[in-house]
């Protein structure tokens, strides 16, 4: 596991970078990106709909509920980045691939 302030770096980081691909993928999706307090949501025209995203300090993982589901993404280090320990994901894949199922769209892209 690593240490508590290479997580906050590593994460932040992370979510900083998926804000990012998210703010630029609005444009074609369906959704809006918010954040408020070290927490990333993503909300979706039907209004009911939604993906939050949080870092969890203490069991040094980011954790996204979305889909009815909560993947819990580790930090990885031979890739350098959060994976999803089941599928091997990051957060920029796994994060496309819940969108596209969400708004039933294969063109989305981060």
């Amino acid at each position: 596991m690593i240490d508590e302030t290479t997580f906050r770096q590593e994460s932040d980081k992370a979510l900083g970078s998926l804000k990012q691909a998210l703010f630029r993928a609005e444009e074609r999706g369906g959704f809006e990106t918010d954040e408020k307090n070290g927490v990333l949501n993503v909300l979706f025209e039907d209004g009911q709909d939604r993906f939050v995203f949080t870092p969890n300090t203490p069991v040094r993982q980011i954790w996204i509920s979305a889909l009815a589901t909560s993947y819990k993404l580790e930090w990885n280090p031979s890739a350098n980045a959060f994976t999803l320990p089941k599928t091997g994901e990051d957060l920029h894949h796994l994060t496309q691939r819940l969108l596209r199922e969400q708004l039933r769209n294969p063109d989305i892209t981060l």
